[in-house]
């Protein structure tokens, strides 16, 4: 399904022109039927010969009015550029031939309309010249031009089996899974609620969805689906629709939100652009400028940055930061317009590079810039691995709604930034830059080679503190130790493959006296503190880390061969007898009561054991 726009000067008959074309009279106003103008949007439709039906948006032409016909045109597949033949090319013309043109609207056709009030064919032929002058200083040459009278109805045959051809000619709108309808028209019917109107795209919404209204982020569900007068369950990308939502009010509901599945839009203030201003604006764009934002449906009052330019000259193209003061939903490749606000002018456009930089944007920085033209003009494979540079791996159907790609085009960009290892693909199937892994994989390596180095006495990193250090998740954790062979995991601890604990010859002496002690005193050995006193708080604490002491308090550690003939004796005798208490442990150890009331809560702690009343019987983890 398609739809057109058709645009014009006030006298210029489009609105004639639709309604021949559909039945339709567009203007639903009451002041546009009787000053027969176009204020607002009006929609029709039609059926081509073919059988596909057609949307139409009938935007107004007058000048007053070109914020209302913006609203209108960035969802359509094709243009009609209508110009009357008794009056020929007008300001308003020229300013809609270039909004067009900043909306990569590419399929345009113009219709030399009111041939019925020419008597001379060489009147028509010079009007005719002068379109195409005009569409070839737009580099437009070649569009169809098609002459006609919606009064006699001369050239309206041709005119449709040209746009049939024209729209055959242009691509189907993709959907992507994540559903997008910008607003234009909000109304009420009576017992049933709020409707709204749109061009879908992006993906399906079928009746009985979830919807969610951004940027408001109110919820509702949808209740019912227009499509061409036609009720239907679902409506396809591409296509005008009407939604009947419930949950979210008329009042709730404004021109330019934007209605989508949960979670699939998110609203921004901030987005990096590439904009060209216009060659016929009369002054450059300067820095912190204020203008007026239109994308979609939507408007705001917003200040542009230049990010690598003083100014930008007319005609010239540019990186900018935009600053909207109001939310808006917008997304990545969405086009937009920019008009000054007073005295109002259309002064440019282009696209949205990203809509979500989530900060300020430095200006004259080369990464920053570089960054923006990979986004822009990268390979599918390089903008999908900028996609996934970022502090976590992400799934492949968040990155590929991220980017827009439809299943192939993912697909196809996925194969190539494996096969040039631009991205990494984890064993969950997630997708994480390889600059990204390579970033954390370096500061992992710092962070452990500077531990080491103050800490030469210390094992490694406690896991669960190098995760927080390194901000990540657990199994992004374990994936980088399992993949990168200069980590190695050990005793819960992270250290670099190479780091060993060596003792000096005297720290050796320390350690010899103590284990010499603890085999002596095997199950009533010295507190840490005592330890600590004996051989050094560092190396008491090495010893842990090596497994060669094992704490049960904070307070008590036993020797690693006494704690597992412990461990192991306890496991027995509750095997054979379904019990143990601690007085049972102290006399079959003859360690004192305190010694053998912390091996038992130790155990209890791991899931060994498992107290019931003075008694402990098997755990979880028995």
């Amino acid at each position: 399904m398609r739809v057109i726009g058709t645009s014009g000067h006030v006298d210029h008959g489009k609105s004639t022109l639709v309604e021949t074309l559909s039945g339709i009279n567009p203007d639903r106003l009451a002041e546009e039927q009787s000053r027969q103008m176009t204020i607002d949007l009006g929609f029709a439709w039609i059926r081509l010969p073919n059988g596909e039906a057609v949307g139409i948006v009938d935007v107004p032409g007058h000048r007053d009015f070109i914020e209302n016909m913006l609203a209108g045109v960035g969802g359509i597949d094709a243009a009609l550029l209508v110009i009357a033949a008794d009056e020929g090319i007008m300001p308003q013309t020229r300013e809609h031939l270039a909004i067009l043109k900043l909306l990569d609207v590419r399929n345009i056709m113009v219709v030399i309309s009111k041939i019925d009030l020419i008597d001379d064919p060489e009147w028509i032929e010079l009007v005719q010249l002068e379109i195409e002058e005009l569409l070839e200083q737009h580099q437009l040459d070649g569009c169809p031009i098609v002459a006609i009278s919606a009064h006699t109805g001369a050239g309206i045959d041709e005119l449709v089996g040209a746009l049939q051809l024209l729209l055959e000619a242009s691509p189907e709108r993709a959907n992507h899974g994540q559903p997008r309808l910008p607003i234009d028209r909000v109304f009420v019917i009576s017992g049933f609620g709020a409707v709204v109107t749109g061009t879908l795209s992006g993906g399906i919404l079928a009746v009985g969805d979830s919807v969610e209204l951004q940027p408001s982020g109110r919820r509702g569900r949808i209740r019912g689906l227009q499509s061409y007068k036609q009720t239907v369950d679902c409506a396809e990308p591409g296509s005008r629709v009407a939604v009947n939502i419930t949950g979210i009010s008329n009042q709730q509901i404004r021109r330019g939100d934007v209605l989508g599945h949960p979670g699939g839009i998110q609203p921004t203030i901030l987005a990096d652009v590439r904009f060209s201003l216009l060659a016929d604006v009369e002054r450059p764009l300067a820095h912190n400028a204020q203008v007026k934002f239109f994308s979609g449906a939507a408007e705001s009052i917003a200040n542009v940055r230049l990010l690598d330019k003083d100014a930008l000259a007319p005609g010239e193209d540019g990186w900018l930061q935009i600053r909207l003061r109001d939310e808006l939903a917008l997304a990545r490749g969405d086009r937009f317009v920019l008009r000054y606000p007073s005295p109002p002018q259309t002064i440019g456009g282009g696209v949205i590079v990203n809509a979500h930089p989530g900060r300020r944007r430095k200006r004259f920085q080369s990464e920053i810039i570089q960054d923006l033209e990979t986004r822009l003009s990268g390979s599918p494979a390089e903008r999908l691995a900028q996609a996934a540079r970022s502090n976590r791996p992400q799934s492949g159907t968040d990155l590929r709604k991220t980017l827009g790609y439809d299943r192939d085009e993912f697909a196809s960009a996925l194969a190539q930034a494996l096969q040039e290892n631009l991205v990494l693909q984890l064993e969950d199937e997630r997708l994480w830059s390889a600059e990204s892994w390579r970033a954390l994989a370096d500061q992992a390596h710092r962070q452990l080679g500077n531990f080491h180095q103050q800490q030469p006495l210390r094992l490694g990193i406690p896991r669960a503190e190098f995760r927080s250090r390194l901000k990540i998740a657990a199994d992004l954790l374990d994936s980088l130790v399992a993949a990168d062979e200069r980590f190695c995991a050990e005793a819960g601890f992270i250290r670099l493959h190479d780091h060993q604990i060596v003792f000096t010859d005297a720290q050796r002496a320390k350690v010899d006296q103590l284990q010499k002690l603890l085999r002596e005193q095997a199950f009533t050995p010295p507190s840490i503190e005592e330890m600590n006193r004996l051989a050094g708080e560092d190396v008491v604490r090495a010893l842990l880390d090596l497994r060669e002491l094992i704490n049960v308090s904070d307070k008590i550690a036993f020797a690693r061969a006494s704690y597992d003939h412990m461990v192991a004796e306890i496991r027995k005798h509750i095997l054979d007898q379904g019990e143990i208490n601690a007085k049972t442990v102290r006399d079959a150890f003859g360690a004192s009561r305190k010694y053998a009331i912390a091996m038992l809560e130790h155990l209890d702690s791991l899931g060994v054991t498992q107290r019931i009343g003075d008694e402990r019987k098997r755990g979880r983890n028995f």
